[in-house]
Order: C-alpha cells, then sequence, then structure tokens
C-alpha cells in the first residue's frame, strides 16, 4: 500500500471547540507497483488513487485501491485504514490498523498491526498480521514485517530516501526476505511529484526475475 497525502482545506468544523477535519485525496501512475519488495504488477504498469480524511486530534481514516496482477491473474486492490499519529518536538509517531482486500480474491485479504516513528531524518516501522482469510504460505496470521530508512531533503525541491525491510513469516513453508530501496522525487508544484526508485529483493520473496533490481518510476498528485 502506497500513501501520499496534502490537505485539501475543505473546513469541516466538528463540535464546539472548533476542531477541524480535513479532507485529502491523491491519485497515482508507475511504471511499476512494487511493494515491500515484491512488485505486485508483474513488472507491469498500475493507476492508484485513494481519499483520506484527518482530524486535528491526529485521528485519520483513508482508503486506497490500485490495479494487480499476480501471474495470470489480475484484479485490483482495496485498501482500508484508520490510526493516530503525531508528533514531540521533532519525534513522530503513528499506529494504525491495515485492511488488504483483493475483490477479485476475497480469500487473499489480511489486517495489520502498524506502529512506526520517526525522527529528523531516521524512519522506522514494523506492520504485525492480526487475521487473514489465507489459510497456508504467506500473508498469514503471525507474519511481521519491519524496516528502517533515512529520507533528505536536496536543493530544487529534489528528495532521497533509503530503505531496508526485512518480512518475518509464521508460515514454516514461506522464505522470509529482506529488500531494500533507494527513491529519488522531484516535487513538480501543481504538476505533483515525480520518483525514481531502485528496488532488490532477495530471491525468497518471489519476483518475477528474481533478485534482479527493479527500476521504476511513479507520479502522483494530492488534492
Amino acid at each position: 500500500m502506497i500513501k501520499k497525502t496534502l490537505p485539501l482545506a475543505v473546513g469541516l468544523l466538528l463540535s464546539a471547540g472548533a476542531a477541524q477535519a480535513e479532507l485529502s485525496a491523491n491519485i497515482g501512475v508507475t511504471s511499476d507497483y512494487v511493494w515491500r519488495g515484491v512488485t505486485q504488477s508483474d513488472n507491469g504498469p498500475a493507476v492508484q488513487g485513494g481519499v483520506d480524511w484527518s482530524h486535528d486530534s491526529g485521528f485519520y481514516l483513508g482508503t486506497w485501491a490500485s490495479n494487480v496482477k499476480f501471474g495470470d491473474d489480475t484484479g485490483h486492490e482495496l485498501d482500508l485504514y484508520g490510526g493516530y499519529g503525531g508528533s514531540v518536538g521533532e519525534f513522530g509517531y503513528d499506529v494504525g490498523l491495515f485492511y488488504y482486500t483483493y475483490p477479485s480474491s476475497w480469500d487473499a485479504n489480511f489486517l495489520e498491526l502498524g506502529v512506526s516513528a520517526s525522527y529528523l531524518m531516521f524512519n522506522a516501522g514494523l506492520n504485525y498480521t492480526l487475521a487473514s482469510e489465507v489459510d497456508d504460505g504467506a500473508f498469514t496470521e503471525g507474519d511481521l514485517y519491519y524496516y528502517a530508512g533515512l529520507s533528505f531533503d536536496l536543493p530544487q525541491e529534489f528528495s532521497l530516501g533509503f530503505t531496508v525491510g526485512h518480512y518475518d513469516f509464521d508460515y514454516s513453508g514461506a522464505d522470509d526476505y529482506t529488500h531494500y530501496q533507494v527513491d529519488l522525487g522531484k516535487s513538480a508544484g501543481d504538476f505533483g511529484d515525480f520518483t525514481l526508485s531502485l528496488s532488490q529483493a532477495e530471491e525468497e520473496a518471489g519476483n518475477p526475475n528474481g533478485d534482479d533490481v527493479i527500476a521504476f518510476v511513479s507520479w502522483s498528485k494530492s488534492f
């Protein structure tokens, strides 16, 4: 799941305390939908988008969708999520629930608890699978994914990010793997954001081209 949001000032005033909520939407295209080091679109393009609601108390809700392709099976992914996030000085934190659904294959749905934190240029997090409709293999209940990353702002509205993540599957027949990703981003103002990414995962991840590096470009825009 990919989530990028930019508040849209819709001015929803809630309660006498004038607590404000904001609604945002995002759209995007990518030459390859890569999630946790693994292509979700069989190395093909994907069209994506979502809607997010956030409250100034820190609570948020959202949904996000993309086309997917696994082998000869094509379909789409629909994610639902909600949680709470905030910051104390330079330290940021977030706790949320993420429900990944695949309407063309309902027995693949799973629910995760996600916890993440950031400090200055550093970020890290872990996701634990609380429930799953998968009977055996990867993405069953008890799976654990964790990651750490660095991000930098560069001149001319460029940005650079590095991520390393590891998937620890609970099912004994599923192979754990580690992946790495580098992202070079460029903000183009009203024209959205462009990103060039290089991703590499261990062969156990199951990518069509083994442990080859995947290069892909993405564009997204928030409203």
